[in-house]
């Protein structure tokens, strides 16, 4: 019997596969039936693995599913790479252009990539978790190659061989791109797992994938998606590896500070009501959904509403006790040479701050504008202090700061790892020191043990 040739086509996100024989079809990897249509298909990123079959087993097939051809990157860079960054674009290679490189914040992520999409030689997008770093990556690449960078995202929609997204736009336009690249890479990776963003990596037919993070792994658990949607960590290297030779030599310091007496006493008094409810209501907030049952059940009555009210008053006063920002004053008094970054956990302590010591906050609500503002003025020296919530803990680049002042956050290794990488970048003699100040008696205690396993604070 004769059979029309086995083809390849790129539809949403999927490859149809049709013609050739239906058992050549069937014992490709990740096809299956779709009844829907009736017709077989995969999703994209089992594009590589269906080729490299075909190949193998000698079948003849067309490929009307790939968009791009190879592609010559010429480095304008002088730049002198590292040599981590060196042996991780080379252990990369060796693992088939598949995997996550896990660095420090300060040693050289961005440039390790732009090695990478030259090794890799074929069309690259880079998709990334904020407008300020698409823009940031944007002149990166366009500095390194002399080329134009094409942005798909923040209303701007223009793809190039070489091309900068959002993770959400990568996720709304994957019909429009997801068969145009070779080469994907991932920013921030440990923002990729989960089932909207994940979809960039699965509808994609890029061969080649690199993912590039600081901190990997992730509360839920979901880093073990990385080796299906990129591939896995491949390589990796520490701050205290990093610290002297590439990154600036720094210190982490804890500051116990307790609670006056009236303060102890609304505290007590709040969070034996807010641990009461959940007690009444059989709720463990130590499982993964525990904060969403505690809003559903707290807002089905009185005594929830109550209780949710004790739980942001305890919240309060362990973030904004008067004794810590009696030493967040001394800290800045005993600092005022240097560049200064004050982290909170919320921005009503950011607001706080802001308003007592007249000191520039940036939080989500500053307009882009009035965020660069602030940052150029930091740099220069005009502002020496900054205060923010979260919004500074990655992705923005504050080469100038070298004292940290940690006065809230949450329990998560990752973002006290990140807030310690915004002070380490190198600049000739610069020593770094991070100060935690700790409410004693709260439950700050117990997420401030939490956020300090890591080799970089021991």
């Amino acid at each position: 019997m004769t059979f029309s040739p086995l083809k390849l086509a790129f539809d949403g996100g999927t490859i149809v596969v049709t013609g050739g024989s239906e058992e050549d079809r069937a014992a490709l990897p990740g096809v299956a039936h779709d009844s829907r249509t009736k017709t077989q298909r995969a999703e994209g990123r089992h594009y590589r693995m269906i080729v490299e079959h075909l190949i193998k087993h000698k079948i003849a097939y067309e490929d009307a599913a790939r968009e791009y051809q190879a592609a010559t990157w010429t480095l304008k860079s002088g730049r002198t790479p590292f040599p981590h960054q060196i042996e991780a674009v080379e252990t990369w290679w060796k693992s088939r252009a598949r995997g996550v490189v896990v660095l420090p914040t300060g040693t050289g992520k961005t440039f390790m990539a732009i090695l990478a999409i030259q090794k890799a030689g074929r069309p690259a997008i880079v998709v990334t978790p904020t407008i300020d770093l698409l823009h940031q990556w944007q002149g990166e690449l366009s500095q390194a190659f002399g080329t134009t960078v094409g942005i798909m995202g923040g209303g701007d929609y223009d793809v190039q061989p070489l091309t900068v997204t959002t993770y959400d736009s990568a996720y709304i336009y994957l019909e429009r791109w997801g068969n145009r690249f070779g080469l994907l890479v991932f920013d921030e990776c440990h923002h990729l797992p989960g089932p909207t963003y994940a979809m960039a990596a699965i509808g994609s037919l890029a061969p080649f994938r690199l993912g590039l993070t600081a901190t990997p792994e992730r509360a839920d658990g979901m880093e073990n998606a990385y080796p299906e949607l990129i591939g896995p960590i491949v390589y990796r290297r520490e701050i205290s590896e990093l610290s002297g030779d590439f990154l600036a030599e720094y210190s982490t310091k804890r500051v116990y500070v307790s609670l006056s007496e009236d303060e102890q006493a609304r505290y007590t008094a709040a969070r034996e009501k807010y641990r009461q409810f959940i007690l009444d209501s059989n709720i463990s907030m130590s499982g993964p959904k525990g904060w969403q049952r505690f809003i559903f059940e707290a807002s089905k009555s009185k005594e929830g509403w109550q209780a949710y009210q004790a739980y942001r008053e305890q919240k309060r006063l362990e973030r904004a006790a008067s004794a810590k920002l009696q030493k967040l004053e001394e800290l800045l008094e005993k600092h005022a040479a240097d560049r200064a970054l004050i982290f909170t956990a919320d921005n009503a302590t950011v607001y706080q701050i802001a308003r007592q010591y007249l000191i520039p906050a940036i939080t989500h609500q500053t307009k882009s504008k009035e965020r660069k503002q602030i940052l150029e003025r930091f740099h220069s020296g005009e502002y020496p202090v900054v205060v923010t919530s979260q919004v500074l803990n990655e992705g923005v680049d504050v080469p100038s700061a070298n004292v940290g002042i940690v006065l809230s956050g949450t329990s998560t290794i990752r973002e006290n790892v990140q807030r310690l990488g915004r002070l380490l970048r190198k600049q000739k003699d610069k020593q770094a020191i991070l100060y935690e100040i700790v409410a004693l008696g709260t439950s700050e205690e117990f997420s401030s043990e939490r956020r300090r396993q890591h080799q970089a604070f021991r």
